[in-house]
């Protein structure tokens, strides 16, 4: 059995303001390190993991830096395939923005936003590559609430109609015989 730990980065100032990140290189603020922290200390007493696979960027990457050096693990290496959503032209605003720019159906405009299909196909590639690679593993994924949460209504479309994933929060995945199971959905149990 494989068994990945998806979790998502810790919080940043733009998911404070509500600003839509995309692939906006944005780092972590001091709440988010906390919260990195936090999981890690979550993580250490409980069962063992083999190797952490962060997003290139920052948010991630420090994420997984800290849960790392908590559980006595090095990232093992970074993806880009496991990037948030690319956000186009609504990166860097808030809805408020985005309704005085563009007006109530700026969702129905093409801003260049990477389609939902894609993000969750790229996930998915990325998660069975994983299960191929490390099979019989325990892999801890650091990566992005779009991603994740995408990716999971593709992989298990029945169980997850829609998702709303929790900054630090952990999703457990399973792989047993080609089949996948969620056992842990946006845990957050760690932050008290």
């Amino acid at each position: 059995m494989t068994t990945i730990g998806l979790i998502r980065h810790g919080i940043t100032e733009w998911n404070r303001l509500g600003k839509a990140q995309g692939t906006s290189d944005i780092p972590l603020n001091e709440l988010g390190r906390k919260q990195a922290l936090d999981i890690g200390n979550r993580l250490l007493p409980e069962t063992k993991w083999d190797l952490i696979i962060s997003s290139d960027l920052s948010r991630a990457v420090e994420t997984a830096q800290i849960i790392g050096s908590t559980i006595n693990l090095s990232i093992h290496h970074t993806d880009k395939r496991i990037r948030e959503i690319y956000c186009g032209d609504i990166e860097g605003t808030t809805e408020k923005i985005r309704l005085e720019k563009w007006g109530s159906n700026w969702r129905d405009i093409d801003l260049g936003i990477e389609s939902f299909e894609e993000v969750g196909k790229r996930g998915i590639e990325f998660i069975e590559e994983i299960n191929h690679i490390y099979n019989g593993k325990r892999v801890l994924i650091v990566s992005h609430g779009a991603l994740i949460g995408l990716t999971l209504q593709q992989l298990l479309p029945t169980t997850f109609p829609s998702t709303n994933i929790h900054n630090t929060s952990l999703t457990i995945l399973n792989n047993t015989h080609g089949k996948w199971d969620c056992t842990l959905y946006n845990c957050t149990k760690h932050m008290i």
